[in-house]
């Protein structure tokens, strides 16, 4: 009599698929492939130290990755013959790489990733990604960055896990199964942490007067950067606010254990953080750790604008570099040259709009360079690339004020934005107005 085989286990397919570092790539990663890494905090540093060391015996491999942290061999030695670099958003570690010619950017809204790579619009035949432990029913949990991972492991020809005890079993749509694994490594090196910056006296300012604009029971979103860290540290008097963001750092996290967070009052999800992406010290790794009040859900959910935006009273702080007096922001290059991109900030305003009660905030310093450059602009500087256009921006800020945007004319724009300009420059900044007819 024929028997029917014994379903195999989860524990029995971890074995069959752990290996080293180094066999997996050579097993999983083949010439032409595009292999995509998850962001930030989620990058897996064995995988990738491992895929750089095989760099000499590639052909044609695209490393696509969003904020890598770990500086790697291909960036201190790249040969795009052999192993190109493709970025979602630039940082420090591959920033280099554009001007050089070995990096190349995608402009794209956070959002929208998971679509590009379901379209095949991004590819991905190889994904690679940190996990926290399996649990026993078979799942890791992929907490640190599920955003666009969960879509890349759904289209993957590999998707491969570097499975780490220090990353956090968090709730949510970040789980993968064992059964959808091709291969896994295991690490134990304690996790990348990136802490609070340190914040000065204009920062301060800046964050005081967004604070005012911040009431009780609203539900924030914090952007990355020093100054939506620094308006932090001015909301820890507020009662039952709620977070919907796609970064969840130890600023927002020293909010929930202020007690100034409770998400009691959200109209959406209520009495949960939403979040799509963790990054940040040891502290906020362990609060992530089975904690029912968050939950990490991909970014197509978290970033929506018509997802966020059912939150009532949604707040969206995020920073740019430069602003010209019809609103349009600039966050993300100088001139045209790329210094970051353009990540979840268009999303997170267009929520803010759609939001009852909601507010939209840019914040930047007045100045740059030592105070000899303004920030505030008459138009921008040639070349520079739109991260929000003027119908989105609702509230600036700067250490000088707040100047309030949506519903007015552009020569009440200009008169506005030129009211929370540095004083140094408010009069060549009038007289660009005269000059445009905006006054």
């Amino acid at each position: 009599m024929n028997r029917v085989p014994t379903p195999a286990s989860p524990q029995s397919l971890y074995r069959d698929r752990l290996g080293r570092a180094d066999e997996v790539i050579a097993a999983r990663v083949r010439d032409g492939d595009t292999v995509l890494a998850a962001s930030a905090v989620g990058e897996p540093p064995e995988l990738l130290r491992a895929l750089s060391a095989r760099r000499d015996r590639l052909s044609d491999v695209t490393i696509s990755q969003l904020l890598p942290l770990a500086p790697q061999g291909y960036m201190q030695d790249p040969d795009p013959s052999r192993l190109r670099a493709r970025s979602l958003f630039l940082s420090a570690a591959i920033r280099a790489g554009f001007p050089a010619g070995w990096v190349d950017q995608v402009p794209c809204h956070f959002s929208e990733i998971p679509r590009l790579i379901r379209r095949g619009e991004q590819r991905c035949d190889v994904v690679m990604t940190l996990a926290s432990p399996m649990d026993e029913h078979g799942f890791f949990s992929i907490s640190l960055s599920p955003d666009f991972t969960m879509a890349a492991i759904e289209r993957a020809r590999e998707v491969v896990l570097e499975v780490n005890p220090n990353v956090p079993f968090a709730f949510g749509a970040c789980h993968v199964h064992i059964s959808q694994v091709s291969a896994l490594v295991e690490s134990s090196a304690p996790l990348r942490e990136v802490g609070l910056p340190q914040i000065d006296e204009v920062q301060r300012t800046i964050g005081a007067h967004v604070a005012g604009l911040v009431r009780d029971g609203d539900t924030l979103q914090l952007g990355y950067g020093s100054i939506p860290d620094a308006v932090v540290t001015q909301l820890h008097d507020k009662r039952d606010l709620g977070i919907h963001t796609e970064m969840m750092g130890d600023g927002l996290w020293s909010l929930v254990e202020s007690g100034a967070v409770t998400c009691r009052r959200k109209n959406f999800m209520p009495g949960r953080i939403v979040a799509t992406f963790g990054m940040g010290t040891a502290r906020l790794y362990r609060a992530m750790h089975r904690n029912p009040m968050l939950e990490m859900h991909p970014v197509d959910f978290t970033n929506d604008p018509a997802i966020a935006g059912r939150n009532d009273n949604l707040v969206a702080i995020n920073a740019s570099l430069q602003i010209d007096l019809a609103g349009q922001c600039c966050s993300e290059s100088f001139g045209p040259t790329p210094f970051s991109g353009t990540g979840g900030q268009g999303d997170f305003m267009r929520a803010a709009n759609r939001s009852e009660g909601g507010r939209g905030i840019i914040v930047l310093p007045s100045t740059a360079r030592a105070g000899t450059v303004s920030r505030i602009v008459p138009v921008l500087s040639p070349g520079s690339f739109v991260s929000t256009g003027k119908n989105d921006v609702n509230h600036v800020v700067t250490e000088h004020g707040v100047a309030q945007l949506r519903g007015r004319s552009l020569r009440e724009r200009a008169a506005a934005l030129i009211a929370i300009a540095h004083p140094d420059f408010r009069s060549e900044l009038r007289e660009a107005a005269r000059r445009m007819a905006l006054f």
